[in-house]
């Protein structure tokens, strides 16, 4: 990490006690800028600091779309408890979400998404909203225009068939004898992506059994039907073209579908005992050390669903176990109800211990020590599903608390990252300077700074080796397994939650060699050379690359220009210039850069949306990483997050600008307009900075 002056400074609170000084160039350089920036710079540390939990960590907020409350409520119907007290307040949720038009979107300013409109009417009428009601109506009308109930997707049509709106045979078949497929077959349970995988299983388990909550049909939504169900319309992942020929994939799982509903109605399937018995043995396997079946909403939904069609009670181990992580996604207010699809906290860890270490907060300051105990405790130890597919020792993290089956790719790049620029030399850790005194809250003997330093570096090797062990044929990175790119698979009738398989991508296959940039790899190793290539091949034709887990262009151009920097391709690479020029090509006239998900859908809007702090924090990161810290572009960017900085540190934001599922589901990270614009705000000072002759970092008051 880059050294400047600022090490030098006093610090109170963890920051620097007075103005920071950059050498931007004279006939550039706006006035008052410096001071400013130092003021934004502090302002942001200090919320962040004061926002750490006691045990080290850091976590916001991350938040959905109304599928979540809407869901959850279905799920209650379910269980006969719609009309409970926090069904009620769900529900008041997704009325105050309602879009003038009078459906539901998946983000702000979306058009209406009919599932997620469906799930919205449905649940209002659950928990006994009047359907006369004026929002009702206009509700009903707004879905009718846009297809109806007809044109919901596959998961959808699962829950109306849960509750018994239409029969299974109108949902796709999802067999439980795909547990029992060898790895070799084309077709089996490891060929698909993990997120699928989790829930595949317990909806397998649904499919096998068809469980039906009978609930009163005034309560139904037949009015939201234009056809009967037997005459809806086939189902498709979006976004793909073509491929529906008489002898194309589509056809052929098409026809698969429906031999399977056949032989499901014939009871001919004698292989269906046995594979049920061990889907439920997968599932429950993978309760364990997690936060939840994969830590995320869909398949905790769906495992509860799962055991109850099993017969298991609600005071079973199992069952109040999945409970239980479902009510921890819960966010209760005094008159709303609202759930989080998961947690993010070792995410959210890891890029505030950047964003701090960025500029001014010292590796020993008192806020460090136990957030870096706090990662290496989170590293995982065990094999989990990506070992059946590559043959590597453990030693990523997840996403979440406890996942231990499912480490990814994107976290561990993110906390190698962190740990690397905490324990680095040139940080002035503990590395170079001795005793780590400033946490009194824990007095083991680990806290002894050698303690720390050797067991960091035991698991940025563990955590680095299992990252090159997971690189794809294609030299890139998927999320959570290696090669998960049987693209075929997009067939499958219940593939339109759009993320059947988990190939590499630019923006993860950027954070990777950024990470191991930071350990040392450079161009001209075999991994790093095949992992640019495969990013030169992406590149889009106006110099852009893709983001698959952030919105969109801005997220993936930002990533792989950092992520080549670090590797040491060079800024004047024609690939880097065309990518920098895109950025300042998209600035606003306000400085601020801002991109819809709309880009997924339709690439004509890519770079085009409502300014927001973090895709403007990204554009900064992306031009400084180009070298391009000083041009005028990179300025006004700068000029724009601290003269739009709230008081408290923070930046005001709602718009979604994470990414689930392109096209299906976004989020809304609450603190990508906080800790990103103080990464960028510190890296574009520093970049600008005089460097001193000192290059020593001195510790906080509070942890000297």
């Amino acid at each position: 990490m880059e050294s400047s002056r600022a090490d030098t400074l006093d610090f109170r609170d963890g920051v620097p006690s007075e103005p920071l000084t950059f050498a931007l160039e004279a006939s550039s350089r706006p006035d008052g800028l410096d001071a400013q920036l130092h003021a934004s710079i502090a302002r942001t540390q200090r919320w962040l600091l004061d926002q750490q939990h006691p045990e080290g960590y850091w976590v916001a907020e991350l938040q959905g779309d109304s599928i979540l409350e809407s869901e959850y409520i279905l799920l209650l119907a379910f269980l006969g408890r719609h009309r409970t007290k926090i069904a009620r307040k769900a529900a008041q949720y997704i009325q105050k979400h309602q879009r003038a038009d009078g459906g539901w979107g998946m983000y702000p300013g979306s058009p209406l998404d009919i599932s997620a409109s469906v799930k919205a009417y449905f649940a209002l009428k659950l928990t006994g909203h009047d359907p006369n009601a004026d929002y009702m109506v206009r509700a009903r009308s707004a879905i009718r225009a846009a297809g109806g109930a007809d044109v919901v997707n596959s998961f959808t049509r699962f829950y109306l068939a849960l509750l018994g709106q239409i029969p299974y045979d109108e949902c796709p078949a999802v067999p439980p004898e795909v547990v029992l497929l060898p790895k070799w077959f084309p077709i089996n349970l490891y060929s698909v992506s993990a997120w699928t995988r989790t829930i595949l299983v317990p909806l397998s388990i649904m499919s096998a059994c068809q469980p039906v909550a009978e609930i009163a049909p005034e309560l139904g939504i037949r009015e939201l039907f234009w056809k009967e169900p037997c005459d809806w319309p086939v189902l498709r992942c979006p976004g793909l073209k073509g491929g529906t020929g008489p002898l194309s994939w589509d056809r052929f799982f098409r026809v698969v579908d429906r031999l399977l509903h056949a032989c499901q109605r014939w009871h001919i399937l004698p292989a269906r005992r046995r594979a049920l018995t061990v889907a439920l043995a997968w599932m429950c396997e993978r309760f364990q050390g997690s936060d939840g079946l994969g830590a995320i909403f869909p398949p905790m939904v769906w495992s509860i669903v799962a055991l109850r069609a099993l017969g298991y009670e609600d005071d079973s181990p199992e069952l109040r176990y999945c409970y239980e992580q479902l009510d921890g996604l819960i966010i209760e207010e005094e008159e709303t109800v609202r759930l989080q699809p998961c947690k993010s906290p070792v995410w959210d860890t890891a890029i505030t211990l950047r964003a701090l270490a960025s500029r001014g907060v010292s590796p020993r300051h008192d806020a460090v020590v136990p957030a870096v105990r706090w990662l290496l405790d989170r590293q995982i130890d065990r094999a989990g599903d990506w070992a059946k597919t590559t043959p590597a020792s453990a030693g990523g993290w997840c996403f979440e608390h406890r996942n231990e089956f499912y480490p990814d790719l994107d976290d561990t790049a993110m906390v190698l990252m962190a740990l690397a620029e905490q324990f680095s030399p040139s940080a002035g850790g503990v590395a170079t300077t001795g005793a780590m005194s400033g946490d009194n809250r824990d007095p083991r003997p680990e806290a002894d700074a050698e303690a720390i330093l050797a067991r960091t570096t035991r698991a940025i090797e563990r955590g680095e080796q299992w990252a090159l062990a997971m690189q794809n044929r294609d030299g890139g990175w998927g999320a959570f397994d290696r090669d998960n790119d049987r693209q075929f698979l997009c067939y499958v009738p219940f593939a339109d939650h759009n993320a059947m398989i988990d190939p590499s991508t630019p923006d993860l296959t950027a954070r990777v060699i950024e990470a191991l940039g930071q350990l040392g790899h450079r161009v001209g190793e075999p991994a790093i050379d095949r992992a640019v290539a495969y990013l030169r091949t992406c590149q889009e034709s106006d110099g852009s690359w893709f983001g698959r887990w952030g919105v969109n262009y801005i997220y993936g151009t930002w990533q792989v220009l950092t992520g080549l920097r670090a590797v040491g391709v060079d800024p004047a690479d024609p690939a880097v210039v065309a990518a920098a020029n895109w950025l300042v090509a998209h600035q606003k006239a306000s400085g601020a850069w801002g991109e819809s998900p709309d880009s997924y859908a339709d690439p004509r809007h890519k770079g085009r949306g409502p300014a927001t702090a973090s895709q403007t924090a990204w554009a900064v990161l992306g031009l400084v990483a180009a070298g391009w810290h000083s041009h005028e572009a990179t300025l006004r960017g700068a000029r724009y997050l601290a003269d739009t900085q709230n008081p408290d540190g923070t930046w005001t934001e709602h718009e979604f600008t994470g990414t689930g599922f392109p096209r299906v589901f976004y989020l809304r990270y609450h603190w990508y307009p906080i800790y990103f614009p103080l990464m960028a705000l510190s890296r574009f000072a520093a970049a600008n900075a005089e460097l001193g002759d000192d290059e020593t970092t001195a510790p906080s008051t509070a942890a000297a």
